[in-house]
């Protein structure tokens, strides 16, 4: 399996999106109910189901398209309800 550099480059960033929301959130330093928290959920899980494609691997695609559509449902839940 030859995963290019560019590749590894791309699913770093998006694992680092979704730990600074996770941790952030963690340390009480950014709210889940703000659109920040989200947005870097929504790219970040994003960029990781698009490398689980190819290779194909079915955990990860469900596991990451499942936390875009997750963290798409928590942005615009709020915009919504009010």
């Amino acid at each position: 399996m030859d995963i290019s550099l560019l590749r590894q480059a791309f699913s770093f960033l998006g694992a680092m999106m979704i730990l600074v929301a996770y941790i952030g959130h963690q340390l009480k330093w950014m709210d889940s109910d703000k659109a920040a928290y989200n947005i870097l959920n929504i790219i970040g899980s994003a960029i990781l189901a698009y490398i689980a494609f190819r290779p194909f691997q079915l955990g990860f695609v469900v596991l990451e398209g499942t936390w875009v559509l997750v963290s798409i449902y928590a942005l615009t839940r709020g915009r919504v309800e009010r």
